[in-house]
């Protein structure tokens, strides 16, 4: 059974209708997928055993009615390591990473494309469009392409060159932008406009967050339902923080995680481009556009994002934390990470590590707590950021 009932606004409260496409709110906010968690209730976390190993063993608490309309390529339920070479090195006991670079298209992008195309498709939508600084693009074309949606993408000019390559491939129409993935937002605003495409820019529609909030559903499964004290998680437009807050919130509605401890939620930016750092750092409620975004982090180069708002509200309910790092320690984190524990991280999952040893250094995470990483993608989709920070790639070997 699934319990998807409607749309809701979380700034004016406002409630809209499954049935029928809507991008935000008449306020301009996101919109989210509301549940009848009373009755969800029924779900009970046992059903979960012997179900297939991908998101969609939370079916229920999905917004596709129809099982039939469920566009899949296996994304979902990644592992977690334990990072015990690295832990020693930090002087924690309990490190882990969850590796979203196993997901189909090499990123946890993957999850709120299936949702979210699986979406679209059941709403008789026949063109998408949206914004992407990378992975995002990649994972939306190919399940566009693979459900028949014809897909318009809008990218930076600086963006990785191969999920440019991955948005052409799958079919997508692509288009090149002088600027940044604001300026990029304009164009496919102007487009949906003038040519009637759905939006699906980060949360301008309500169900790349439904994909997303599985990590959340995972996390607490696979670690026995004894979540780490910590989650931390590289921020651009900030759908993961929000989307495994609303899981976590979920999951105590209906009864799987009744009196359990919640884990504190760490959101990581760029020095480059911090607008939810500085504004959690000044108290703000929302955060100001960042000028002059730059960071090799493509993935959390995001100037506003539209949800700020709720990304600070979990920060805060979960009495977690926000900070920014240099790309010089992005890069050192993924050299560190690879030679430690074999892991090739994208660089927005090295943000992660280098904002923990900040953390650590500060005294802000003991040798005892158990800390979980996010890392988003697989490294090797950023392989021309080596150029930054590897010149041993430029040695050559005699025999």
């Amino acid at each position: 059974m699934n319990y998807f009932t409607h749309l809701n606004c979380p700034k004016c409260s406002s409630t809209y209708e499954k049935e029928k496409p809507v991008n935000l709110c008449k306020c301009g906010s996101p919109l989210l997928a509301e549940y009848d968690l009373e009755k969800a209730r029924n779900f009970v976390k046992e059903s979960l055993q012997g179900r297939e190993n991908n998101m969609w063993r939370y079916r229920e608490l999905l917004p596709v009615v129809d099982t039939e309309n469920i566009i899949s390529l296996g994304e979902g339920f990644t592992p977690i390591f334990p990072f015990q070479s690295l832990g020693r090195e930090l002087g924690l006991r309990n490190l882990f990473c969850k590796d979203e670079g196993l997901n189909p298209t090499g990123s946890f992008k993957a999850r709120g494309a299936a949702a979210g195309i699986s979406r679209v498709l059941e709403l008789g939508i026949k063109e998408i469009a949206m914004p992407t600084a990378g992975n995002a693009g990649g994972a939306w074309a190919s399940y566009g392409a693979r459900a028949g949606i014809k897909t318009h993408i809008a990218m930076p000019l600086d963006a990785p060159e191969i999920t440019k390559t991955e948005c052409a491939v799958a079919g997508a129409e692509v288009y090149l932008v002088r600027g940044n993935i604001a300026d990029a937002g304009k164009i496919i605003g102007e487009g949906a406009k003038k040519y009637g495409w759905f939006e699906v820019s980060t949360l301008k529609e309500p169900y790349r967050i439904e994909g997303k909030k599985t990590m959340g559903f995972e996390i607490f499964e696979q670690m026995k339902w004894d979540p780490p004290d910590y989650i931390f998680y590289p921020t651009g437009g900030g759908v993961g923080i929000i989307g495994i807050w609303k899981a976590i919130k979920e999951m105590e509605q209906i009864g799987w995680i009744e009196g359990e401890k919640k884990p504190k939620m760490v959101a990581v930016q760029a020095e480059g481009c911090a607008p939810i750092v500085k504004a959690w750092e000044t108290g703000k409620e929302f955060a100001d556009p960042w000028e002059d975004p730059h960071t090799l982090a493509a993935g959390i180069r995001v100037p506003r994002a539209l949800g700020d708002f709720l990304v600070l509200q979990a920060l805060r309910e979960s009495g977690g934390a926000a900070l920014a790092v240099s790309d010089e320690d992005i890069l050192g984190a993924m050299e560190k990470t690879a030679r430690s524990e074999g892991m090739f991280i994208c660089p927005e999952g090295a943000a992660n590590i280098a904002a923990l040893e900040k953390m650590v250094a500060r005294g802000q995470i003991n040798p005892e707590d158990r800390v979980l990483l996010l890392n988003t993608g697989a490294g090797i989709k950023y392989a021309e950021v080596l150029k930054y920070g590897f010149p041993v790639l430029e040695k050559t070997a005699r025999l």
